[in-house]
């Protein structure tokens, strides 16, 4: 059996099955893998930027980078901060023992500060060559937070002096009025900006001032000054052992051979790091190799990734009460993954590129990983039958399994990577089957549910109007029997009155004949008596008469001449009236001439309001269009000067890779034992 069917036989056997897994392209995102665009910017100028990644519920990884000659502003620390650099070189400023102390930083350089302390950064800016941007990796232990809101990994001095009232603040610093109003309403500069101030005009009374405020945090004379005029001290002459940085570009590592390198940095290399919650580490593979699997049996490990790209394989739940679910994600420049405590591992590298990350460790003691494969694999140490029983196999295999492999730590994988991410994409091209799958057969069963709601529907409402016509026939049967009861109960009481009118008709009629035989009796009685009378009344109606027409010519001559004077009287009133109404037209003409003119003229104001509304709007049109034609301007320039600096820095990165693939390919060269002269025989 070969060395390479050992090697995929051991990960096979150790790997299991591969039930989840994601893909940055894919839409799945593991809880393990924070991808370079899931960082959260934090602050954004044009002298840097700082970005973060958090890392469950008590650590933090920020992303410092500031541009040549940038400067992050004094800050206090809440937590304790290990940090990286990756990139570029600067100064690290900060307050320790009442005393400034001053670090030179380069690449590759590994310090921590200490929660409590106040300090500030700056990058360098090299004036006879192009300058790189300082970029810092750092982590912070924030914990758990007892009081709401929590604080943050750090605050700003500047934020800190102005929550204070001005009163306080005038009798503490103890200047002018004056002074203290110039300086209070000074604009609020960005955490990160320009190491040379732009304006220097401002008064001495005012410098005295600024420099006692700077003095009062940082223990020296004007910040900005310091970095602009004076030339950085050699840090060698200044610091001490203790404020040293160390450096895993210029230490050995801890292990090499021609598959890569690691190195690891604790309490025991680093002083600052004692009584620190952190280590730092780093791992270079070479092309076509492998991180043997393993697990770290005292902290979590947070990797990010600096140069190429690789894939990594961490077994997600290593417990006997549930299956051995593992991961497989590829990684690639400046993702973050994490690995928790106790979790099996393995990363890997391509065969046309070479695979670095660093990373922080959750304890600054040594770590001591467990290997599952190579020379120091755990297994080496457990009784030969207890393996092959736990793996179900000979004793034999299990004694070729463990002795094929004569590397340890850093092996030998060719194409591994290629062949996990030929499998992760075959996985991701099924899963996508499967869930497209899932989604049309979820379309279906939601169509045929839908259908069957529909039909169910249908039937309700087939059987509410079946019970509606019911209820409906239901009431017109009652409706129809109540009428034929109150028809029948009508025509009873119409019997009832008929029979009581009948009744009522008869007696009338008895009462009428009774009534008229006395109305006869007294008929006749009274035809005598108006016999009488009459001959009586036609005597004193001839007298009437002659009366009658003497009053009938009197007042006839009366009502003739009262006409002809009412006749005149109504004659002037109509004359009156006719006037009266010529008048009130001529009024209403006046008026009406009157409203239609106010009418114009509100027409004529309104028209004049519109013109003057659609042209203001015209005009602040635009100034709109002119305003995001600027902006579109200054975007573009942005962007263009963006890919420029992105172009600028893919440039950089290739340079530093093709320097660090020639500085790895003479170390080769030098380890490679000289050729033998040829033996005479």
């Amino acid at each position: 059996m070969s060395k390479f069917t050992i090697i995929q036989l051991c990960l096979l056997t150790l790997f299991v099955r591969t039930n989840s897994f994601s893909d940055p392209n894919d839409g799945f995102q593991s809880p393990l893998l924070i991808k370079r665009h899931q960082r959260t910017q934090l602050v954004a100028t044009e002298f840097g930027e700082i970005s973060a990644v958090h890392i469950g519920d008590g650590y933090i990884i920020q992303f410092i980078t500031l541009e040549p000659n940038g400067l992050l502003l004094p800050l206090l620390l809440h937590s304790d901060m290990v940090f990286f650099v990756h990139t570029g070189s600067g100064v690290l400023n900060w307050i320790d023992e009442e005393k400034e102390r001053t670090l030179e930083l380069k690449r590759g350089d590994v310090f921590r500060l200490r929660y409590g302390t106040v300090f500030y950064l700056h990058c360098n800016l090299e004036r006879d060559e192009v300058p790189d941007k300082l970029r810092v990796y750092a982590i912070f232990d924030v914990g758990k937070c007892l009081y709401d809101p929590c604080l943050r990994t750090y605050s700003s001095i500047r934020d800190l002096l102005w929550g204070f009232d001005e009163r306080t603040l005038r009798s503490a610093f103890a200047v002018p009025e004056d002074v203290f109003g110039r300086l209070r309403d000074a604009v609020k500069p960005p955490l990160i900006t320009n190491a040379m101030p732009r304006n220097r005009t401002q008064g001495l009374e005012e410098e005295t001032w600024g420099s006692r405020l700077a003095k009062l945090f940082v223990r020296v004379e004007d910040v900005t000054d310091h970095l602009e005029m004076k030339p950085v001290v050699n840090s060698k002459k200044k610091k001490k052992k203790k404020s040293s940085a160390y450096n895993v570009f210029e230490s050995d590592p801890d292990f090499e051979n021609v598959h890569g390198q690691s190195i690891v940095v604790d309490e025991k290399d680093m002083d600052a790091l004692k009584g620190s919650s952190f280590g730092v580490y780093m791992v270079n593979l070479t092309k076509g190799s492998m991180m043997a699997p393993h697990w770290n049996p005292n902290a979590w490990e947070i990797s990010i990734v600096l140069q190429g790209e690789g894939m990594i394989r961490v077994v997600n739940n290593p417990s006997h009460q549930s299956k051995n679910d593992s991961e497989r994600f590829k990684v690639e420049d400046g993702d973050v993954f994490v690995v928790p405590q106790f979790y099996p591992m393995a990363q890997l590298s391509f065969i046309n590129s070479s695979f670095m990350f660093m990373g922080f460790s959750t304890s600054a003691k040594k770590n001591h990983p467990q290997f599952l494969v190579g020379q120091n694999s755990v297994l080496k140490m457990i009784d030969r039958d207890v393996l092959a029983t736990s793996f179900n196999m000979r004793y034999e295999t299990i004694e070729r399994l463990l002795g094929a492999q004569k590397d340890s730590l850093m092996l030998e994988c060719v194409s591994c990577a290629e062949v996990e991410l030929s499998r992760l994409m075959r996985e991701i091209e099924e899963r996508k089957r499967r869930e497209e799958e899932e989604i049309e057969r979820r379309r279906k069963e939601e169509e045929e549910a839908r259908k069957r709601e529909e039909e169910r529907e249908r039937e309700e409402e087939a059987a509410k109007r079946r019970e509606e016509e019911r209820r409906r026939r239901e009431d017109e049967e009652a409706e129809r029997k109540r009428k034929a009861e109150e028809e029948a109960r009508k025509r009873a009481e119409e019997r009832e009155r008929e029979e009581e009118a009948a009744r009522k008709r008869e007696e009338d009629r008895r009462q009428r004949e009774e009534e008229e035989a006395e109305r006869k009796k007294k008929a006749e009685e009274e035809a005598r008596k108006r016999a009488e009378e009459r001959e009586r009344e036609q005597e004193a109606a001839r007298r009437r008469e002659e009366e009658r027409r003497q009053r009938e010519e009197h007042e006839a001559e009366r009502k003739r001449k009262a006409e002809e004077e009412a006749r005149k009287r109504e004659e002037a009133r109509e004359r009156e009236e006719e006037e009266a109404k010529k008048q009130e037209e001529e009024r209403i003409r006046r008026e009406k001439e009157k409203e239609a003119a106010r009418k114009r003229k509100e027409e004529r104001e309104r028209e004049e309001e519109m013109a003057k509304r659609r042209e203001e709007e015209r005009q602040r049109k635009e100034r709109e269009e002119v305003e995001r034609k600027k902006r579109e301007e200054q975007e573009r320039k942005k962007r263009e000067e963006e890919a420029m600096r992105r172009e600028e820095e893919r440039k950089r990165e290739e340079e530093a890779a093709k320097r660090a693939e020639e500085e790895r390919r003479k170390r080769e060269e030098k380890r490679r034992p000289p050729p033998q002269p040829p033996i005479d025989h």
